[in-house]
């Protein structure tokens, strides 16, 4: 039996069906894109439609790719196919026998659940259909991975250096991380290095927070202080200063005397690998598990169990910064 193909979100093209699968919205966002300005490219008087899976009725998706009285082509939208109807299975298996000519489907399906599973399976064994994988792109890893292949694919170059800053600037939000490329790939620099980087993205809330964290670790107490007041004084949410605090311990812990860890297995590059290897020296067991025990009671206080959840956050900066020592 033939197969859908599977294409990468960045080499997507149109075709009748398109199923996008995975969690990551941005990348589910980036595949829409792509091929609803294709099909426009194509024709102007693209007709696009979108649904809810979950409000699916019967009848509805060969309504809304049926061909019009203009002949226009259409592209059908179809969100959150885990969470689909019967009708839209029993319907979508159907619609692959004899897809509408002039129309794509694109269905989309987070993968957190295996509702519409029957109709997952009929996609991927349609020679007619493509399959776009949109993970999570949570390892530092994968994100400088993304970073690189956006100014590759734009024929431009990027510093190690200016990798890092990026990294360090947005460590949570795919899309912003995205958005920043977008940006630096309008200067008119041939090069991205970090100089360029901090210039547009030095004031970043999670440079800030990654700011306080290598301070920390790096045993300067003052700065990691006064990196985090102003953080704070300017309107930062403490929420995701503890998380990166937290991320950091989490990571120190796995180091701590274990030689057989490596930069693959903890999924960072190699020179943070380093610089989390060398920040290490001086913690002992104790230390890192008060640091642990501290960051789990600031993370509860900034979550609402304190009314002071600035202090201990202060305390737990400072318990960092002296390596676990009271």
């Amino acid at each position: 039996m033939a197969k859908s193909k599977q294409i990468e979100w960045r080499k997507i093209t149109p075709h009748p069906v398109i199923l996008a699968f995975g969690p990551e919205d941005y990348l589910t966002s980036r595949t829409i894109r792509s091929v609803r300005e294709q099909l426009r490219a194509a024709d102007q008087n693209l007709d696009v439609q979108e649904i809810d899976a979950s409000d699916y009725y019967a009848g509805q998706l060969a309504d809304l790719t049926s061909p019009s009285l203009f002949a226009e082509p259409k592209l059908l939208i179809i969100r959150a196919t885990e969470r689909c109807t019967d009708e839209l299975i029993a319907d979508g298996i159907a619609y692959l026998e004899a897809p509408t000519p002039d129309a794509a489907v694109i269905f989309v399906h987070s993968g957190a659940t295996v509702r519409g599973k029957k109709l997952l399976d009929a996609i991927r064994a349609t020679a007619q259909a493509a399959e776009v994988l949109c993970p999570k792109i949570k390892k530092e890893a994968e994100r400088a991975a993304f970073i690189n292949a956006e100014f590759a694919t734009e024929g431009r170059q990027i510093t190690a250096g200016a990798v890092r800053a990026l990294l360090d600037a947005f460590s949570e939000g795919l899309a912003e991380l995205a958005a920043a490329c977008s940006q630096l790939l309008q200067d008119s620099a041939l090069t991205i290095n970090e100089e360029i980087v901090d210039a547009y993205y030095g004031g970043r809330v999670e440079t800030t927070s990654w700011k306080i964290s290598d301070a920390a670790m790096a045993a300067r107490p003052a700065e990691a202080l006064s990196q985090l007041r102003h953080a704070l004084s300017t309107g930062i949410d403490p929420v995701p200063i503890v998380s990166t605090l937290a991320s950091t311990l989490r990571q120190s812990a796995k180091i701590f005397g274990n030689r057989s860890v490596t930069a693959v297995s903890l999924g960072v590059e190699p020179w943070k690998f380093e610089k989390m290897r060398n920040s290490i020296a001086g913690w002992t067991e104790d230390g890192l598990a008060r640091a642990i025990n501290a960051c789990v009671e600031a993370d509860a206080a900034a979550k609402g169990a304190e009314r002071d959840a600035d202090y201990s956050l202060e305390k737990l900066v400072l318990l960092i910064a002296t390596k676990g020592v009271k």
